[in-house]
């Protein structure tokens, strides 16, 4: 499936294009192609975050994960527990369990994880964490409102000859 049965809301839409964009940005900067940002209820723009897992030496250094800890350290618990986390890969088990500690309560996503590794090429030998989102928010209660995949064209692009 390349997306979501309904198309996402133009707010949304959006705020996901924007991912995308931080995405395109990270792999300028020489990381891997992921790119996230927070909204407040009403839907501004409260940070945004690239990944840095190549420049930064760090591989805990995902998009979503260091969006996490600059919203941790800069904003109050209403503010993340009324946020929405937009995210141009669907969010991996760390960082899904990141955004879940952190109190963000939604989280819409472009590409599903399962098209990055079809993107990615992954070999069935290669190790992969393979737990969707769902999944990993289902443990916590399901707390966490998610939606997406969306834009698979859009989402796919920024991963086009980087892998492999």
């Amino acid at each position: 499936m390349h997306s979501a049965s309904n198309p996402p809301a133009d707010r949304d839409r959006a705020h996901l294009l924007a991912a995308i964009d931080l995405a395109a940005g990270a792999r300028r900067h020489g990381n891997h192609p992921f790119g996230a940002l927070l909204t407040d209820a009403a839907g501004e723009v409260l940070l945004m975050a690239e990944n840095t897992v190549i420049t930064e030496h760090d591989v805990t250094g995902h998009a979503e994960t260091n969006l996490v800890r600059q919203a941790s350290r800069t904003l109050t618990p209403e503010q993340l527990t009324e946020a929405t986390l937009y995210t141009s890969t669907e969010p991996c088990a760390m960082c899904s369990g990141a955004i879940f500690w952190s109190g963000i309560r939604r989280v819409v996503y472009a590409l599903a994880a399962t098209e990055l590794n079809v993107l990615a090429g992954a070999k069935p030998d290669e190790p992969l964490l393979d737990l969707p989102c769902r999944q990993v928010f289902e443990a916590g209660g399901n707390t966490v409102e998610v939606s997406g995949p969306y834009l698979y064209e859009d989402a796919a692009a920024v991963h086009l000859g980087f892998w492999g």
